[in-house]
């Protein structure tokens, strides 16, 4: 029976079923009529990256550019310890995770803005900022909510191609502003190419912004980059009062299904951010371990981490140029087949012999880095269907 409602007097549960658990009344259901808002017909799916199927072949999951490995045990601890609170609401100011996140950024803690992972802060990004009809300009092919977060909002989605080699055309996108634009969305590395943006390319792009335009690094795979030449994010935002930072603890710090993200932004659009945020959305334990995994300890050994992923992926990157691949330059953790209309033939091609990739539409294949043994279970099949 639904909550707050009540059998008639003298009506046995019989007379009164329960329309989860009965089957006649789940084929008798009562015309909809409600109606909802315009454009969701049109409105793009989130496809998450497919599951192993369980059909006897052993199968490595790379399809979701999760971390192979666990959360470090110290921060795994500290979520389990959070979940004795589990009955209280978490502190929705997050104060000790933004203390620490502003002291790691240079900034005041009310410059932290907290959410469900970095995609929900994106989307009170769009709130806060896009009004119906307002533009927002971001790079395609690129992460696969950009378009749905700016269309489920009311905005107008300007997605502009990437270059032939999977990196983000800045000229074009300065080119698409126009009075109506009110974000831009850049992604380095990009989510599923690989490529990044240097910190020249970015300032050169931001003397083309208008200074009332909001500008979004969203840095999900930054910890994946090569320090040497990782994008100076830290000055950039110093310098432009339009940009913000997008970051996760998904990926590296192995938090994806605790849900932790944030914003570094300046205090007028952080303020606005936590306005349009929901209340509690960061939980106690997703707190708790994002707070453990910026101790020192943990900080070192996610660095060691990021070291083997970015050999991996050098290793792997190198195999396949020796296999005759053209592949875009990743900095990511995961490398990306441009293989247009072939690309559900060659996803296909590999699950059956045991490796689940990301196939986009008819642009191409993502295969995240992840255990030595996946990793060169891509390179056979790679090689197995070059050779084909």
């Amino acid at each position: 029976m639904p909550p707050g409602r009540t059998r008639p007097r003298g009506q046995t549960s019989a007379q009164y079923p329960d329309a989860m658990s009965d089957p006649a009344s789940r084929a008798d259901q009562p015309a909809e009529n409600v109606r909802l808002r315009p454009g969701l017909e049109d409105l793009p799916a989130y496809v998450a990256g497919k599951p192993a199927a369980d059909d006897g072949i052993h199968r490595y999951k790379v399809s979701s550019n999760e971390s192979h490995l666990p959360p470090i045990p110290a921060v795994r601890d500290a979520a389990v310890a959070a979940m004795e609170s589990s009955h209280r609401y978490p502190d929705a100011a997050a104060q000790e995770l933004r203390a620490a996140l502003g002291e790691k950024h240079g900034v005041e803690p009310a410059q932290i803005a907290l959410s469900t992972g970095s995609v929900a802060v994106s989307g009170d990004l769009v709130r806060a900022v896009v009004g119906e009809g307002d533009e927002v300009v971001f790079p395609w092919r690129s992460f696969e909510a950009y378009p749905i977060l700016v269309g489920s909002h009311g905005g107008t989605a300007v997605p502009v191609p990437l270059t032939a080699t999977g990196e983000h055309d800045l000229a074009a996108m300065a080119a698409a502003i126009t009075e109506r634009t009110r974000l831009v969305l850049l992604c380095t590395p990009n989510n599923p190419t690989g490529p990044s943006l240097s910190t020249e390319q970015v300032e050169e792009f931001l003397a083309a912004v208008p200074e009332h335009v909001v500008v979004a690094i969203d840095e999900a795979y930054r910890e994946f980059h090569d320090p040497a030449t990782v994008l100076g994010t830290a000055g950039i935002f110093r310098r432009h009062g339009n940009v913000v930072l997008l970051r996760t603890f998904s990926k590296l710090q192995g938090l994806a299904g605790l849900r932790i993200g944030y914003a570094v932004a300046h205090p007028r659009l952080a303020r606005a951010l936590g306005q349009v945020t929901v209340p509690f959305g960061a939980s106690a334990p997703a707190q708790a371990a994002a707070l453990a995994s910026l101790a020192p300890a943990a900080a070192e050994e996610l660095a060691r981490r990021a070291e083997q992923i970015r050999a991996e992926r050098s290793r792997v990157l190198a195999a396949l140029a020796a296999q005759d691949w053209d592949l875009p330059a990743s900095q990511g953790n995961f490398v990306y087949f441009p293989l247009g209309e072939r690309s559900a033939e060659f996803a296909e091609f590999a699950d059956a012999r045991g490796l689940v990739l990301r196939a986009y539409g008819s642009d191409g294949v993502r295969a995240t880095i992840a255990e030595t043994e996946a990793n060169d279970r891509l390179l056979a099949i790679a090689q197995e269907w070059r050779a084909r």
